[in-house]
């Protein structure tokens, strides 16, 4: 008895796109002409609305616009997998960058059953590196990935790839927290603390076309990055965190008590008070940080007991 074929959505957030857009969606759908495309609209200022309606129905296309207001990739990418149903899900940039004719090799480890998220990795074969023209943009996705291979003892790639393939179990477990271009990082530390299984696909990449523009900035994005390797320690591994914050909290106090110990060694009393003060008060910094690490830790393993309850229940 022959399966029913899986439904696949191919979802495009798009922000000022009107250039790129139209050929996204003519590459997509000659791939799959089956499958949902759709666009989602991020308060575009351009015709990117006018282009991706015109290009689905000239082509007769099975797709649709959504307009979210809330601006940002994370906000567009959570309004799509909150209102679309499918099996298997695709994200993509609207910008011509990733290849189309790569979508195949993505979605079929998901129907083969061998993976939860796979991803179009640009780094492996040094595509991204020749056509990449911003070079803090290659520090930071290196720098992020060195940090989670390292905490999660993985060996992921390309960290930061928007060309991805999901099943439903992942899409409908996943929540979608943040509102910019942290999403694919999030997405990927999502997968990694929740055990999903990751496949990574190695993929050409080519440059924006001229006369488009990115819409990431060198300096901000940098801090973003900065950012989210904060955010990981502190939501993902609490007790790397605050542990490190008790250590330097501990040696600072430490550095502020040696005068303090000095006074009390060679006079049997304390002549710099205020360090006496000041090292007291950053020991005990030092303690409750260490208190906060070990209290959120466990919290975060009640949690991954709770998503894996919930994964084995679906």
């Amino acid at each position: 008895m022959n399966q029913p074929r899986p439904t696949i959505a191919i979802i495009l957030p798009a922000y000022n796109e009107g250039l790129t857009i139209g050929p996204t969606i003519e590459s997509f759908w000659r791939i799959i002409p089956s499958a949902e495309i759709i666009v989602i609209n991020n308060n575009s200022s351009d015709a990117t609305e006018k282009v991706a309606q015109d290009t689905m129905n000239t082509l007769g296309a099975h797709g649709r616009v959504i307009n979210e207001k809330r601006q940002g990739k994370g906000n567009a990418i959570r309004r799509a997998f909150s209102e679309i149903e499918a099996d298997i899900y695709v994200m993509a940039d609207a910008d011509l960058t990733y290849p189309a004719d790569k979508v195949g090799e993505l979605i079929q480890p998901i129907i083969n059953g061998e993976a939860d998220m796979v991803v179009g990795d640009r780094l492996s074969e040094g595509h991204y590196a020749r056509e990449n023209k911003r070079r803090f943009h290659g520090f930071g996705n290196y720098l992020v990935k060195g940090l989670i291979n390292c905490l999660f003892g993985s060996r992921l790639n390309d960290i930061m790839s928007g060309y991805r393939a999901f099943n439903r179990k992942f899409i409908k477990n996943y929540p979608v927290l943040v509102e910019g271009f942290q999403l694919e990082t999030d997405v990927t530390l999502h997968a990694l603390d929740k055990r999903f299984r990751i496949l990574e696909i190695p993929i050409p990449y080519k440059d924006r076309p001229a006369g488009s523009f990115s819409k990431l900035n060198t300096f901000r994005d940098g801090a973003r990055v900065i950012f989210t390797i904060a955010q990981i320690l502190r939501y993902y591994r609490p007790m790397a965190f605050f542990g490190t914050l008790a250590l330097i909290f501990a040696v600072a106090g430490i550095i502020a008590a040696m005068p303090v110990f000095i006074d009390w060694i060679a006079h049997r009393y304390i002549y710099h008070v205020p360090l006496a003060v000041l090292a007291a008060a950053l020991e005990i910094v030092a303690v409750m940080s260490l208190g906060v690490g070990l209290i959120l830790d466990s919290i975060t393993h009640q949690h991954r007991m709770n998503a894996e309850r919930r994964l084995l229940d679906d």
